[in-house]
């Protein structure tokens, strides 16, 4: 599917990266896609955000007849005792403020929780993280600790094939001067607070590096997967979730050459 968007650009000037090989060798440069001249929309990227994080939450609620299973009945009058269902022992049942009566406000599920956005705004947001991953200052500003000199890192497409293991690519990553961000997110590992711990989600880990690459069956996704904060994306997949976490833009982000002449084909600039 290609989108089209009509935006006024950054600046006239085409965009230009360096292209690096499995050797962190420099093979050339390449022209950026037009997308990366779309200007940064942070509001705009972080209602893309809350739409694609929101619509993976599931709804919750409770039984309707919760807290309602009871024989308990009033007594009435003349007891001396307040008028609320009470088993034949003399305990209450059934009201809120009764041990084991039914919660006040419970979770229902008619909540709606998921944000909406056009599908538009979406593409203009998606294109707008894109953008954000070429502008060194907002990569720093988000956290990222790097060497590199221009953004985004571009990968010769012979790179996919060659850097088949995790060692390989850290030799690659640390020659690019992105190995340092690794370090961080490894370092930044902790125990999550709150009853998360308890339920599959023990540990909390910054976000990295994102490589996006042509498919995800490359040898180059499977050797870099496993690295402390690493992410690993396709142009058909890529969304705001992975080039702005949190709603923040700007990702420290790996481009394979071909990976980056699908994106360009898939968006389509129209400048005004």
């Amino acid at each position: 599917m290609t989108w089209q968007l009509v935006v006024k650009p950054l600046s006239v000037e085409k965009k230009k990266a360096i292209v690096f090989d499995e050797n962190g060798s420099q093979v050339g440069e390449v022209e950026l896609p037009p997308v990366f001249q779309v200007p940064v929309r942070g509001d705009l990227i972080r209602r893309a955000f809350l739409a694609a994080f929101t619509s993976r939450l599931q709804p919750k609620g409770r039984d309707p007849l919760a807290g309602k299973r009871t024989t308990a009945y009033s007594w009435g009058v003349g007891h001396g005792l307040a008028r609320v269902p009470r088993n034949p022992n003399g305990r209450a049942r059934f009201v809120v403020s009764a041990r084991g009566g039914h919660a006040a406000f419970p979770p229902t599920p008619d909540r709606v929780l998921e944000e909406r956005i056009n599908r538009k705004e979406n593409a203009l947001a998606l294109a707008s993280a894109l953008a954000a991953t070429s502008i060194v200052d907002l990569v720093k500003r988000r956290g990222h600790v790097f060497d590199a000199k221009s953004l985004p890192i571009v990968l010769a497409d012979s790179a996919e094939e060659a850097v088949d293991s995790t060692k390989k690519a850290r030799e690659l990553l640390v020659k690019l001067g992105l190995w340092s961000d690794v370090e961080r997110s490894r370092e930044g590992i902790g125990i999550r607070a709150g009853k998360g711990k308890m339920r599959g989600r023990r540990y909390v880990e910054p976000k990295s590096i994102l490589f996006v690459v042509s498919s995800t069956d490359k040898p180059i996704a499977k050797a870099v997967r496993n690295l402390p904060g690493v992410d690993v994306a396709t142009p058909g997949t890529l969304s705001v979730l992975h080039l702005a976490p949190g709603g923040v833009p700007g990702r420290l982000t790996v481009f394979t050459k071909k990976a980056l002449e699908e994106i360009g084909r898939k968006f389509e600039v129209v400048v005004f």
